[in-house]
């Protein structure tokens, strides 16, 4: 049977951002690739309310519901994540790290693990700020998309795209409440010793950047890359990530056979 690769993708994505690379890697492994919670196929969590709190464990919860028929039990399989869906990797690596054979990550948004004097956490925490404190969704909305690709981004996408991040905004909110609320450091990533991945583009925030140096000198078996992308990169640049990714898996693959 091929190894099995679960791949989680970024807020106001889904499962769909992976299909260039399913399409590379689906002679040589099985992927399954996951909507996360209020995105794609998979629903708005369902006790959202007024005093409801958002956490990292319930996206993993909802991670681990979606692959179990997927997987055999106990069964060991590939991490990628990018994004907020890489920030939830981590967390299921945690979770379970004798199951994980290898994570791949392209700027995960863990920025609880950013130094709290830090100017990049302060630099997130004030765009999170504005989010928040907008009057209207899509300003708020303005706010998210321009931050992770450029100013005017949001404004000059096509109407119904406009629409369809605005419609997902709400949930974005509670992504950043789940990244900012997370207790876990980066002296807690030490038991992830399976081979890591973590890669950032040279054009990304300052947070994403920071973010991807302490996850590679933080965890005990990572190789860490910079790619001439942005944030997005494994949307707007797969011909880019893509072929990292699989030489990275076929390499992760051989140290699992030794073992």
């Amino acid at each position: 049977m091929k190894p099995a690769v679960v791949l989680l993708h970024s807020s106001m994505s889904s499962k769909s951002q992976w299909s260039s690379l399913k399409s590379q890697l689906d002679n040589a492994y099985r992927c399954i690739p996951v909507d996360l919670q209020g995105y794609g196929a998979s629903p708005f969590p369902a006790d959202a309310g007024e005093d409801y709190v958002h956490t990292l464990a319930h996206e993993v919860d909802a991670v681990v519901a979606a692959v179990a028929s997927e997987l055999e039990p106990g069964e060991a399989f590939h991490l990628i994540g990018h994004s907020f869906g890489g920030a939830c990797a981590l967390h299921m690596a945690r979770r379970m790290p004798h199951r994980v054979l290898s994570l791949t990550l392209f700027e995960p948004v863990a920025f609880h693990l950013l130094p709290e004097q830090h100017p990049a956490k302060a630099e997130i925490v004030s765009v999170v700020a504005g989010i928040n404190a907008c009057a209207s969704d899509r300003d708020a909305t303005r706010i998210f998309i321009d931050y992770w690709n450029r100013a005017g981004a949001f404004d000059a996408a096509p109407a119904s795209a406009q629409d369809k991040m605005v419609s997902q905004i709400a949930k974005v909110k509670l992504d950043f409440q789940a990244l900012l609320g997370e207790q876990a450091g980066l002296d807690d990533l030490s038991m992830l010793t399976m081979p890591s991945l973590v890669m950032a583009g040279e054009r990304s925030p300052a947070s994403t950047r920071l973010l991807v140096e302490q996850l590679g000198a933080a965890l005990p078996n990572a190789t860490a890359r910079k790619l001439p992308t942005a944030h997005m990169g494994p949307i707007t640049h797969g011909d880019v990530v893509n072929p990292v990714i699989a030489h990275f898996l076929s390499g992760a693959e051989v140290a699992a056979e030794q073992q």
